[in-house]
Order: C-alpha cells, then sequence, then structure tokens
C-alpha cells in the first residue's frame, strides 16, 4: 500500500504549486480576454495515515473526489497525513489547503478531528468536513456512517452462508467506532442463527495507531478462530485486514472472508485473495464526499452532522462476487426491515 511523504516534502511541494498559480504580471491593456472557469471550486483532500491504494475507505473518498473532478469540473489537491502524523502535522496540512483558497477542504479519518476543530475557527469562510466524527462547528460537515446496519447485513449473510455455525470478527482499534460495526454483525449474524458463534478480536486498544497496520497479528488470530471451527470471518481493521485475507485463503475451500468500507473482490492490490472474499460491508464515503464537493459548487454547503444510512445508500454490501447471490434474498429483507424501522441495529455489543 501507498504509504503517507514526509510533511516537509508535502508542504514543499504545496507551496510551490500554490505559488505557480500567481499574477504573470501581464497589463490589462494587453490581456487577451479569456473565457471563465467551469468551476471556481477548488478542493482540497487530506487523507489518513495509508492514503490512497488502501483499498479500504481513503480510496473511497478518492473515488467521491474522481467523479466530482469529472463531473463538477472542480480543481483538486490531495496530501497525506503519513503513518507518524501528529494532531499538530495534521493541523498544518489543514492550514496549508485553507490558505490555498481550497474549499471545501475534506479530511479522511477521526485521527483528524482534534486537528479540524482547531483550524476550522480559523478560517470560518471555509467549509470543512471530516469523515467517521463530529466536530461541532458552523463551517464543518460531519460525515458518519451507519455502519451497524450495513455490518448487519454482512452478518446475516455470513450466518446464511457459514456451515459450521461458527463465525468470526476482527477490529481494528478497539473504539467505539469499531465496536459498532462488530455489534451490527453479531446482531444480523444472530437474526439468522440465534444459536451461533462468534469469537471477536480486537488488534490494539483504544489509541494504539498500529492496531490499523498490523497483518501479521490479524492472520494470526484469523487462523486460531479458523482452527477453533469458524469459516467465515469480517474484517473491520484497515490494513491489518490484508492477514485476514491470508489466513482464508491459506484455510482453503469452505472457507469465507468478508471485506469492509470499499469492494475489497475489485481492489487490484488483493486480487489474489478474490476467491476467497464472498462481500463486502459498503460505507460509502464516495457518496459523501461527493454531496459535501456538490454542496459547495451549488452554494448550499452541507454542515453540521449528516448520517449516511441504508435510506441515504450510505451503508450496503458488495455483490461483485456471484456466490454471494444465494444469499441476497436474505441480506435485502434484513435491509427493508432497517428501513422501516421495523429493526433498530445496536451500536454496543449486548
Amino acid at each position: 500500500m501507498l504509504k503517507g511523504v514526509k510533511l516537509a516534502s508535502v508542504l514543499a511541494v504545496a507551496s510551490l504549486a500554490l505559488a505557480a498559480c500567481g499574477s504573470s504580471g501581464t497589463t490589462a491593456e494587453s490581456a487577451a480576454p479569456t473565457e471563465p472557469a467551469a468551476s471556481a471550486v477548488k478542493v482540497g483532500m487530506a487523507y489518513d495515515q495509508d492514503g490512497k491504494g488502501d483499498g479500504s475507505f481513503n480510496d473511497a473518498a478518492f473515488a467521491g473526489l474522481s467523479k466530482a473532478q469529472t463531473d463538477l469540473g472542480v480543481e483538486i489537491k490531495e496530501v497525506n497525513s503519513g503513518a507518524s502524523a501528529t494532531d499538530a502535522t495534521r493541523e498544518e496540512l489543514l492550514t496549508l489547503l485553507a490558505d490555498g483558497g481550497y474549499n471545501p477542504v475534506i479530511a479522511v479519518g477521526f485521527a483528524y478531528s482534534t486537528a479540524l476543530a482547531a483550524v476550522a475557527t480559523k478560517y470560518p469562510d471555509t467549509t470543512f468536513a471530516i469523515v467517521d466524527s463530529v466536530v461541532d462547528a458552523p463551517n464543518v460537515g460531519s460525515l458518519v456512517f451507519a455502519a451497524e446496519q450495513g455490518s448487519y447485513l454482512t452478518g446475516v449473510i455470513a450466518a446464511s452462508a457459514s456451515k459450521s455455525g461458527h463465525i468470526g470478527f476482527i477490529g481494528g482499534m478497539e473504539i467505539d467506532l469499531i465496536k459498532a460495526f462488530e455489534a451490527g454483525y453479531i446482531e444480523g449474524a444472530q437474526s439468522i442463527n440465534p444459536d451461533i458463534k462468534i469469537d471477536s478480536k480486537y488488534m490494539g486498544a483504544a489509541g494504539d495507531n498500529t492496531a490499523w497496520n498490523v497483518p501479521e497479528k490479524a492472520k494470526t488470530a484469523t487462523d486460531g478462530m479458523i482452527a477453533n471451527g469458524a469459516d467465515v470471518i469480517y474484517a473491520a481493521a484497515g490494513g491489518s485486514g490484508l492477514g485476514m485475507f491470508q489466513s482464508v485463503k491459506a484455510a482453503g475451500a469452505g472457507h469465507w472472508a468478508i471485506g469492509v468500507d470499499s469492494d475489497q473482490y475489485t481492489v487490484p492490490a488483493l486480487a489474489e485473495y478474490k476467491d476467497i472474499i464472498l462481500t463486502s460491508m459498503l460505507k460509502r464515503v464516495d457518496v459523501a464526499v461527493y454531496d459535501v464537493i456538490k454542496g459547495v459548487v451549488d452554494g448550499a454547503p452541507l454542515v453540521g452532522v449528516n448520517n449516511f444510512d441504508l435510506t441515504k445508500d450510505g451503508v450496503g454490501y458488495a455483490t461483485s462476487n456471484s456466490a454471494v447471490n444465494d444469499y441476497k434474498a436474505a441480506a435485502d429483507a434484513a435491509a427493508e426491515k432497517i428501513k422501516s424501522g421495523e429493526v433498530v441495529v445496536g451500536t454496543t455489543v449486548k
């Protein structure tokens, strides 16, 4: 996966790019008339530590940004925090974009929460947005997702596909955000088989940023689950999820993996594992990012807390692998019950 560049390099390159946008010095008399730009909107995107190529929510954010660039004609600038970023360096990146006239500025990931809270107050005329967190400021759009609802659907699929009546969950950092994935997954599975056995393992405690990038630890945990009889495993663990895919692949026929955030069956970097990826829980960061940009283009910024749930196509499950077809009816029926309010999915494990 691509890793973040050093902050100094980011700032240097960005400074040069912004400087290049200055006046050419041509006089009014000699200047040739020019056509107005298709769009005056400049979008700044600050990715989380792994950046583009993570096959997960950073790539989903990029998909939304790319669609806006194509459909709306916006200019874009992208920066990446890198694995060793601190609140101070994240604040510098967001400041760099705001200073450069980028509006909106979109921060991908809850790790930007503290930095964005500090920067947003300094640029009241700039629209900011953040994925997976709530920042209370009048010019910030907080983009949150009903991950428990999407995970409920993957739990339905996992329990329906399991031959052993035993499934597993691999979480990244043990925080409320990821616990919601686990809770929904468990509830969905139990709606199909109340007696199903479910193993759960987290890769790190709250505050342990290494939890997102320890695939070897996730592989060991998944190996243990499979040895104990689990035959379907779901990971919501960032880069650590690779270890889950490796373990399920090694286990052979009769075992399935469930991906997260993006449709990981279609991710080129995971092509060697696609035959064992039954489905993925889709967190439609692309939809949210596009909506933020379009809001600014239309003069109606998307601020406040915005919950992208099943009714807004904000979460769902992937159908790229035809193997999931046998379980679609059950998952779709569950989705309709959630949309109608007949089923209310919890965010904590009971």
